[in-house]
């Protein structure tokens, strides 16, 4: 009697356990990217930003200082082409982060950006970014990932530096079980 309440309560604490890793990997990340984008905060800058002609501000320069980061596990070498440039306001620069991928295996990155100050990230558009996409390596492949940004001219005058961050997460398990789902919803063609 006491062996089998053991086992019930074991398998009921290994299903909780299975259903908070599976809320955890599917289900707070999309929560998570909402609840910033409607609220701001983190200083996640949105999506794709599609550029209007608007005055270059040459009489202001600012810096944007670029940093990365790897979530625990992600084993790629992963860095920014330069640390930082500076840029008048209004107009359209470039930059290159790096990524090389030095395990045995064809793996799957997501960067997630961020801005800091808080404030500047509703000032800081991304109108081409490596971050849009997951990024896919194979086994001791590398990439050049680009970045085209503006800042915006109505930047408050207060902000003369801005830090973009992007933390690499490996979604290499979770693209692969997203491509099995899509693989099984597709229509069987007819040969």
């Amino acid at each position: 009697m006491i062996g089998s309440d053991n086992a019930r309560v074991t398998a009921r604490l290994m299903a909780l356990s299975v259903g908070m890793l599976a809320f955890a990997l599917f289900v707070m990340p999309p929560l998570y990217d909402a609840f910033c984008e409607v609220t701001g905060l983190n200083g996640k800058t949105g999506a794709r930003y599609e550029a209007v002609p608007a005055g270059v501000n040459r009489e202001r320069l600012v810096t944007v200082q670029f940093v990365t980061s790897n979530n625990k596990g992600m084993p790629w070498h992963f860095r920014p082409g330069v640390v930082s440039v500076k840029v008048h306001p209004g107009e359209a620069m470039d930059a290159v982060f790096l990524a090389d991928n030095p395990t045995g295996k064809t793996m799957v990155g997501q960067a997630i950006p961020s801005v800091v100050p808080f404030n500047a990230a509703q000032y800081f558009h991304k109108t081409e970014c490596f971050c849009f996409n997951q990024q896919t390596l194979a086994a001791g492949e590398s990439a050049e990932l680009p970045l085209r940004f503006i800042v915006d001219p109505d930047l408050p005058a207060s902000v003369n530096t801005i830090t973009l961050s992007y933390t690499l997460f490996d979604v290499t398990e979770r693209a692969s079980i997203n491509r099995e789902f899509e693989n099984k919803n597709e229509p069987e063609r007819e040969g």
